[in-house]
């Protein structure tokens, strides 16, 4: 079955959308589960969409916010460092280049620096357009990124298409006013208006100030 739908701009998170980062992220967040006497399988549950610091507070809600910058702060850099194993996710790389003259933001809750690795470890181009962690004040589940990324892009946020996976940013998108194509299998329980497995079953075309994004 097809599915088509037109929009003025496509937003895009990163990890689990774009990017396939679970090998770091399982690696660094389990070593941080053991430091805290923490399920490593209960944290995985917590911490996709989110920033660090706002995950740790989720998971440690008696801890003093500046312990959970401090360890954000360390996560990050190491983030940053081991981008083995990282890869771009099914059909990300012909979507970037069919975007390149086109619409686009990238939203994530990652900081610049880790964006930036991830994003060229797995041979994306990083749009013009970047929306990250030291652009908010809020997190994700907060539509702040995505509705600051639609103002950058002076595109309506009702005339925007998210493409997300995790149920934080799928939240965020929809609070933001915004359709939301789910990629992935964790996508499929929370609420996205469309779904797609991967990226490889997305097209893009443009019709002068609408694109029309094809899902097979």
């Amino acid at each position: 079955m097809t599915t088509t739908i037109s929009a003025a701009a496509i937003l895009l998170d990163m990890d689990g959308t774009l990017v396939d980062s679970s090998a770091v992220v399982e690696r660094v967040w389990t070593d941080w589960a053991a430091e805290h006497a923490l399920d490593p399988a209960e944290v995985m549950k917590v911490i996709h969409g989110r920033q660090g610091h706002a995950s740790m507070a989720i998971l440690l809600p008696g801890r003093a916010v500046e312990e959970n910058l401090v360890d954000n702060r360390t996560m990050l850099e190491r983030e940053t460092a081991e981008t083995e194993g990282v890869v771009a996710i099914a059909g990300a790389v012909g979507l970037m280049q069919a975007l390149a003259d086109l619409p686009h933001a990238l939203v994530t809750s990652a900081s610049l620096p880790l964006a930036t690795a991830r994003m060229a470890a797995a041979g994306l181009t990083t749009p013009p357009v970047v929306v990250t962690a030291e652009s908010v004040t809020a997190s994700k589940p907060d539509p702040e990124g995505f509705l600051a990324a639609a103002e950058a892009l002076g595109v309506p946020a009702r005339d925007c298409v998210v493409f997300e996976d995790s149920e934080a940013g799928i939240t965020a998108a929809h609070c933001a006013g915004m359709r939301v194509i789910g990629v992935g299998p964790l996508a499929g329980p929370h609420g996205a208006d469309h779904l797609v497995h991967d990226l490889a079953a997305v097209r893009v075309a443009a019709d002068g100030d609408t694109l029309t994004i094809t899902l097979e």
